[in-house]
């Protein structure tokens, strides 16, 4: 089992900025992929960027709508993964949520609440 510990978010007007981070503990071992994924009322739950463990080094792979914008980072010695939003908008208010990828198996965070205010 991976637990994950979700840190960071809140209000930030339009323009600004945020940082969320996620622990991984447990059985920590051979995660694959680490990311975000957010999820607006009413709406199904989106990538926001991911990074992905691979022969040629770790990929970060972000949606459409928060290239340039955000920025993730993950630390594999310490099973964390942080994420830098930038230029906030109105549009990325969600439950932004960690995600965790072993072997075949996903494993979710509580999710934190990011609320952009015009």
């Amino acid at each position: 089992q991976v637990q994950l510990v979700e840190s960071g978010g809140g209000l930030v007007q339009a323009g600004g900025s945020l940082r969320l981070s996620c622990a991984a503990s447990g059985s920590a071992d051979s995660i694959t992929a680490m990311g975000w994924y957010r999820q607006s009322p009413g709406k199904q739950r989106d990538l926001v960027a991911v990074v992905i463990r691979s022969i040629r080094g770790d990929i970060a792979n972000y949606g459409d709508s928060v290239k340039g914008r955000f920025t993730i980072s993950r630390d594999n010695a310490k099973n964390t993964v942080s994420l830098q939003m930038s230029n906030l908008k109105p549009e990325d208010t969600a439950v932004y949520y960690c995600n965790a990828v072993q072997f075949t198996r996903d494993y979710w965070g509580q999710g934190t609440q990011v609320t952009v205010s015009p």
